[in-house]
């Protein structure tokens, strides 16, 4: 799915970025004003602005405070090409839609970063033949939207591509020299261990081409984590890699290092509520990180048994919440206290359970169709299967038809 500033020229592009810098003042279309400051970006939950029902920026702001959203995800076009597109099929230079809730945000006072990449797609780190066309691609996202801040959003399958890295990395400090007080975030995957492989090579490139962004940050999520204690025991591992990656102190990596959660139950099953939610922002706050953010706003309400049935959604958390209640944590982050009052969505109705099917033998062969129950579900097969446990794979051969 997924969960990540101020420029620096380039005789210091080590150099650490002040928090709350004001970064520049753009002229657009979508009426840019003065930046925020620094924290608010640092602080911005992802938000798809044409995908997954996406909810009033405007409501959200009220019930919460929110200022920054970061929206996603912007790609290369699908039928190929090195000119940006809002998940591959609206092109940038063109929309309107986008711009239409950048503009309704402002006008509220608050104001939005971009992300690049995410999570499938083809990137224009792939698309593009450089870092310099890389870079011209992206400027065009910034002038067209007077942006003030920027996400990189480096993970698979892009990430594994070498070359596609440094296409980003080489883009982002290009980006970073030619927009003065840009905020910088590279987001990636996370590891029990901090990150992986791919992840440590991406932060071995940014060394190498002497780029310091904003922050790092990992998304310590869909990886076999059970809960805060796993999260932020990831985030001391991957300060140490900062550590040793770049010759930071302790305090130092830190300053550069922010975390990014996916709210309710992930990809893979894990699921993640307020409670830790605040244990992570505790840690991220003492440890005076650089970014606490989430995917996704999309997300940030309870499910109703229509749209969820124990399963992830695109759309709603799948935990019992208030809606917009991770919303508050990021403006907890950003120093601000929310609102006391959130309006209470209307209670979810308690379903009537289906008849349950014939009970799952795993000595039968089933076919596509076939109808089954297991562990007080329905499932429904979606080709030839045998022995194979219905909800042991999110990706396997049963398909989930709620409980029974």
């Amino acid at each position: 799915m997924r969960r990540l500033r101020a420029c620096l020229g380039a005789a210091a592009a080590v150099t650490l970025a002040a928090a709350g810098t004001t970064a520049l003042v753009a002229s657009s279309a979508s009426g840019a004003t003065t930046a925020l400051d620094n924290r608010w970006y640092a602080a911005a939950p992802y938000l798809m602005p044409l995908d997954n029902d996406p909810p009033d920026p405007a409501a959200i702001m009220d019930a919460t405070g929110l200022k920054a959203f970061q929206l996603a995800f912007v790609l290369a076009p699908d039928g190929g090409g090195c000119t940006p597109t809002w998940g591959g099929t609206a092109p940038v230079a063109s929309d309107t839609a986008v711009q239409s809730v950048i503009s309704t945000i402002r006008a509220k006072g608050g104001d939005v970063s971009v992300s690049i990449g995410g999570y499938g797609g083809t990137k224009l780190g792939q698309a593009c033949t450089d870092p310099a066309s890389t870079a011209a691609a992206y400027q065009q996202v910034i002038t067209k939207y007077g942006l003030h801040a920027i996400d990189f959003d480096l993970e698979e399958p892009e990430y594994e591509n070498s070359a596609a890295i440094r296409n980003e990395i080489g883009a982002a400090k290009i980006l970073q020299q030619n927009n003065p007080g840009l905020y910088v975030s590279v987001t990636t995957a996370g590891t029990a261990d901090g990150t992986g492989w791919f992840g440590k090579q991406m932060l071995l490139e940014a060394k190498a081409q002497g780029f310091t962004p904003n922050n790092f940050s990992i998304m310590p999520f869909d990886g076999g984590f059970n809960g805060a204690a796993s999260q932020t025991g990831a985030l001391t591992n991957f300060n140490t890699i900062l550590q040793s990656t770049f010759g930071w102190d302790q305090a130092t990596a830190y300053a550069h290092e922010g975390f990014s959660g996916m709210n309710g139950r992930s990809d893979t099953g894990e699921y993640f509520t307020q409670a830790d939610f605040q244990t992570v922002l505790d840690y991220a706050t003492s440890h005076h990180m650089d970014r606490f953010t989430f995917w996704s706003l999309n997300r940030d309400r309870q499910c109703t048994p229509a749209d969820n049935g124990g399963r992830t959604s695109g759309t709603c958390s799948s935990v019992a919440q208030n809606a917009w209640d991770f919303a508050k944590y990021s403006v907890k982050f950003a120093s601000v206290t929310p609102p006391t009052t959130t309006p209470t969505p209307t209670p979810t109705p308690t379903p009537t359970p289906a008849s349950c099917k014939p009970a799952w033998s795993s000595t039968a062969v089933y076919t596509a169709g076939n109808e089954v129950s297991y562990d007080k579900h329905n499932w429904k097969a979606r080709w030839w299967t045998q022995n194979e446990t219905p909800g042991a794979s999110q990706w396997g051969p049963w398909q989930d038809e709620g409980a029974c």
